[in-house]
């Protein structure tokens, strides 16, 4: 973008009271349809180190693909106000939204 453009959008972003050093937060849920934990695994389809119920918040930090073009994420979760990395998991069981 121009910027001109960019800042007409900062201060129509200030003129309705948004702060647009604000930025919105992506945030991801465990989903998994198995109906069972979904597995944190050491490395994308790795040895399965520990697992997240449904529901669990956690943020991606990194995406990559096994040989077979699968996608996995690595997550991290807040613990006690720490960020913790945990290992990777299937990317197509998270849902993820801005907050």
């Amino acid at each position: 973008m121009k910027p001109a453009i960019l800042y007409g959008l900062g201060v129509l972003m200030i003129g309705l009271g948004v702060n647009p050093a604000i930025r919105a937060e992506s945030i991801c849920q465990v989903t998994d349809p198995t109906g069972t934990p979904l597995n944190v695994r050491s490395s994308p389809n790795g040895k399965v180190t520990s697992t997240l119920k449904n529901g669990r918040e956690v943020k991606i930090i990194d995406i990559s693909y096994d040989p077979k073009g699968r996608p996995w994420a690595k997550v991290m979760v807040d613990q006690r106000g720490k960020a913790t990395v945990l290992g990777w998991v299937f990317r197509e069981f998270l849902s993820c939204y801005e907050r």
